[in-house]
């Protein structure tokens, strides 16, 4: 049996949501007033309206695990988003906290926390 659980995170605006992600190589799958999924290869995340949320505030959060974390990180660092610690969106560099794998983090326009870890480290 083959199972998937995906992320549903919110947009404040789909538009603006789709043009994000698309600037990191995500595609459109479906979209329709009430619902948006995105993706790349096999990775697949879903979105819900929120249009009165404030990005500062944001608690959503989202797992990716990748077997090739540089490649990736390449990938979205090509969109050229902000670095520094406050900004919304952001991109981190890659960094390792003790007892875990690699990890880098990204930040959507609605704030949403990505943690995107080297998946061939988290298997041990």
């Amino acid at each position: 049996m083959r199972a998937v659980v995906t992320s549903n995170l919110p947009s404040r605006d789909f538009g603006a949501t789709e043009a994000f992600y698309a600037r990191l190589g995500f595609e459109t799958r479906f979209r329709n007033e009430g619902w948006m999924i995105l993706g790349f290869g096999d990775t697949q995340v879903e979105f819900f309206p929120h249009p009165g949320l404030d990005p500062r505030e944001s608690w959503f959060s989202a797992c990716l695990r990748c077997d090739d974390l540089e490649a990736l990180h390449a990938r979205f660092s090509q969109a050229g988003l902000p670095v520094d610690a406050t900004s919304v969106p952001r991109l981190t560099g890659i960094f390792k906290l003790e007892n875990a794998p690699r990890i880098f983090a990204l930040v959507d326009e609605d704030g949403s926390l990505w943690r995107v870890m080297d998946e061939t480290e988290a298997r041990g």
